[in-house]
């Protein structure tokens, strides 16, 4: 099958990947108002069109925190990634380093911090929830140090998981509930079943082994289910930001007085992100609030991340003030379609679209997109 767009990946993916893993990606919470909502926002933005303007020798290449990458993108941290696909997160950094961008490691991934830096050669970030067991949360900031991450993304967003009942109603929990319909799916995902038979990594490698007391699927999921926590504030993620002495992203960020406090902290960098809809519900769309904050902050770098599913999406969000994108379903479908080749297509596919757009805007170069390539749209309004 040809990919030429990352909806191709995802028709691919649902035919690969089992259904509970697939939904797990492509829900978002309660009615997923916010989820429909962050990609069609993007279709109320429209692009200027520009003629007879030199557009050669073009570079979508930046520096996303001080470092050069190919393309103002990085990959999102996605949980249980090593369950779309044997292996997921090693074979999704893997790519993401061959074409030149940072792979952001879930503090939920199958593949531990160890794994993934061992498969490696660059640099990735990794992404932290703040756990009610401190001393584990300050090993993690360690470990991640140790292997030489060079961001700590933390998330702000989870204190209490939303509830998303595509994950209810498929039996999706730590351990699997087994139910005769995932029995019968997995019966038709031989391909899946095989590469997971063939790997260790089958578990949350960065729990299991590294938590006194958790040495089952049993523990593990009592464990899970009572750590993130509700009483997160800003002293907080002060000392984490002091356990880390590195670059710090907050993600998660939807308004602007919280964007301003993260600011005061001395982050590096904050996330407008609603956490691709899979949270609260009824918010607003990521890409709708990314003026609006980015207007009342001056020092720190404003990422964003929610809804896009192509590079023209990327270009809009660069136009509107973001400094990068995170991208997590897209990416996603890539490696449940075909691996690690599959994500390296998404990326192929994201960086032409970026490309192609920004020269019919009448731009070269990443890093001299503006507002001005933007014809309408309804969110200036607010600033």
């Amino acid at each position: 099958m040809s990919f030429l767009t990352i909806d191709d990946l995802r028709k691919r993916a649902k035919r690969t990947t089992p259904k509970a893993f697939h939904d797990y990606v492509t829900s978002g919470s309660w009615s997923e108002s916010t989820l429909r909502k962050n990609s069609e926002d993007f279709d109320k933005i429209s692009f200027r069109q520009r003629v007879a303007v030199d557009i050669s020798n073009r570079s979508t290449s930046t520096k996303l925190l001080g470092t050069n990458y190919a393309m103002p993108v990085a990959l999102a941290p996605v949980g249980l990634l090593g369950m779309q696909r044997a292996d997921g997160e090693i074979l999704a950094a893997q790519a993401a380093e061959r074409h030149g961008i940072p792979f952001t490691l879930s503090t939920m991934s199958i593949c531990s911090i160890e794994e993934v830096a061992k498969k490696t050669t660059k640099p990735f970030w990794f992404q932290l929830y703040v756990m009610k067991d401190h001393d584990f949360a300050k090993r993690l900031v360690k470990r991640a140090k140790a292997v030489g991450c060079s961001a700590l993304v933390l998330t702000l967003d989870l204190q209490i998981l939303g509830q998303r009942h595509a994950d209810i109603r498929n039996g999706l929990s730590i351990p699997i509930k087994v139910k005769m319909s995932n029995i019968a799916d997995l019966l038709t995902k031989p391909g899946w079943c095989y590469n997971m038979a063939m790997t260790k990594n089958r578990t949350f490698g960065n729990i299991m082994g590294h938590v006194k007391d958790i040495n089952n699927l049993s523990s593990l999921t009592t464990w899970v289910q009572n750590q993130f926590d509700t009483k997160l504030n800003w002293d907080d993620i002060k000392r984490i930001r002091d356990w880390w002495g590195g670059k710090i992203i907050l993600k998660g960020i939807m308004d602007p007085e919280d964007a301003k406090l993260a600011e005061k902290i001395g982050a590096d960098a904050i996330v407008v992100s609603n956490h691709g809809g899979r949270q609260l519900d009824g918010a607003n769309s990521s890409i709708s609030m990314l003026p609006e904050i980015k207007k009342n902050i001056s020092k720190i770098k404003v990422f964003f991340d929610g809804g896009i599913r192509s590079g023209q999406d990327i270009l809009k969000a660069i136009a509107l003030g973001a400094g990068g994108v995170l991208i997590g379903r897209s990416y996603v479908y890539g490696l449940s379609a075909d691996g690690k080749n599959g994500v390296k297509k998404s990326l192929e596919i994201l960086n032409k679209e970026l490309d192609m757009t920004m020269a019919l805007c009448g731009k070269k170069d990443i890093n001299l997109v503006g507002r001005d390539i933007i014809k309408d749209c309804p969110f200036f309004e607010k600033n």
